[in-house]
């Protein structure tokens, strides 16, 4: 999966798009991933965030949360 395209893809739509390494947390080997998605179309107060042991984690563990909101994700 292109996770470029796919943020871009998000941004067009809206929402605002974190990825980020945590260097600690990759050393010990905890989860160091995570994926940050909110704004339009969603409440203020409202995002969809994973922790992930790998960046193919994270979209798995959002993507179809955030195709339930109705936005489309390229594969």
């Amino acid at each position: 999966m292109d996770v470029v395209r796919v943020m871009e893809a998000l941004a067009e739509q809206g929402v605002t798009v974190l990825f980020k390494a945590d260097a600690e947390r990759m050393r010990d080997g905890v989860k160091p991933w995570t994926f940050v998605a909110s704004g339009n179309p969603f409440r203020e107060d409202l995002l969809v965030r994973t922790d992930a042991v790998s960046v193919e984690a994270c979209l798995d563990a959002c993507l179809p949360r955030l195709r339930e909101f109705g936005l489309v994700i390229p594969e």
